[in-house]
């Protein structure tokens, strides 16, 4: 009789270690794509104001385990640090350096500093870059 329950423990701990897994990497490989910026928390600036051309984009290669985009002006790259879902994008960041007017870019490329963690909707087309439990940018995800 104890060797059956020891079994079933060992058996429903695999499941269980097994599904954590698949949720974990089925989450990090729908970041996979381009992602345009929608929402961003802070500046008193109007966001169409912000970002009057182009909109911020965000690119994640998983294969590569890279990130790359555009902060409206400036193109940007640089290593994807994930786990499960925390994010960082403070490691070192190479970035085009043309003359951009207005705020968009600094505000941008400093709050993706910030970022902590992250979460995807479930209809896999809403990206939520997060800094504690506060949603501080909101990307939709390209066709």
């Amino acid at each position: 009789m104890k060797k059956i329950i020891l079994s079933l423990t060992i058996f429903c701990s695999v499941l269980v270690y097994c599904n954590s897994v698949k949720t974990i990497n089925t989450e990090k490989a729908s970041l996979q794509g381009a992602w345009q910026l929608i929402y961003i928390l802070g500046p008193r600036i109007d966001f169409s104001g912000l970002y009057p051309n182009d909109k911020p984009t965000i690119t994640f290669d998983l294969k590569e385990n890279r990130v790359f985009g555009k902060n409206s002006c400036n193109s940007y790259s640089g290593t994807l640090n994930v786990d499960g879902n925390k994010i960082s994008f403070k490691g070192p960041m190479a970035v085009t350096k043309m003359f951009c007017p207005g705020e968009g870019e600094n505000v941008y490329m400093n709050t993706l500093e910030k970022i902590d963690s992250y979460s995807i909707s479930e209809d896999g087309k809403t990206l939520n870059f997060i800094v504690g439990d506060v949603a501080m940018m909101r990307l939709k995800k390209n066709k």
